[in-house]
Formats: structure tokens, sequence, C-alpha cells
């Protein structure tokens, strides 16, 4: 038997790679990177960066629940983005999604992100 589970909801987007929406090992959930994707259709979501970040957040919300977990556990997070201009709004929105949670972050600026997202986060989360 694995220590490293996988983990898969098909409330958030399927991968679009070799990879898991999230692994369990030791406690510790991984997060996969989520950006603004319609669960639905796999379609990047209309309406910039705004939008992206509130899609990105239901999916990586949707990823932390099939884990057993919430934003209340996530120990770490990093953020994506293509343009840091942008880091007020996804700052703001950001702030309504992990409400009192404050995990270690950083926030790195790229040149792309895959389907031409303006945003990406990942996260690390404890099983309590």
């Amino acid at each position: 038997m694995s220590i490293v589970e996988s983990v898969s909801t098909p409330v958030a987007p399927a991968a679009i790679g070799p990879y898991a929406q999230a692994t369990a090992a030791g406690g510790m959930i991984f997060c996969s990177g989520q950006i603004g994707l319609s669960p639905e259709d796999g379609a990047l979501v209309e309406g910039g960066v705004a939008a992206e970040t509130r899609q990105a957040l239901l999916n990586l919300s949707a990823v932390l629940k099939a884990s057993g977990a919430s934003f209340g556990d996530v120990t770490k997070t990093t953020l994506y983005l293509v343009q840091m201009s942008d880091f007020a709004v996804v700052n703001e929105i950001y702030a309504e999604f992990l409400g009192e949670s404050r995990p270690a972050r950083a926030t790195v600026a790229v040149c792309e992100l895959p389907k031409g997202a303006l945003f990406e986060i990942d996260a690390i989360a404890c099983l309590r």
C-alpha cells in the first residue's frame, strides 16, 4: 500500500497533465496549482484576473474539501501572477476566501501560465 494517496473530485477541473489534483501523505495535503478553469467544461472563465482568481479559489476549495480539509487547514500557499500590477485585486479576493486564516505565502511573478491564465494558486494543508 502506498503512503501517498491521490485526491480527485469532479467539482474541480480535471488535471490537464500527468498529475493529481492533490496528494495526501503523512497527514498533509499537497494541492496542485489551480487556475480559473470552469469544472464543467475546462474553459478559462471570462472576466479577467478577478474572475479567474475567484474560480481558482473555488477550485482549490473543492480539492481541499475532497481531501477532508478547508482553507482553515492551509499552512502555505503560493500565488503566481502574470502581472504583478494585479496583486491588490488578487490579495483582496484571497482575503475574502481565506477569512481569518493566515497561512504562510509567497507571491511570484511569472511570464506565462497554462491556458493563458493570469493567476494560479497552490497550497499545502494539514489534516486535523
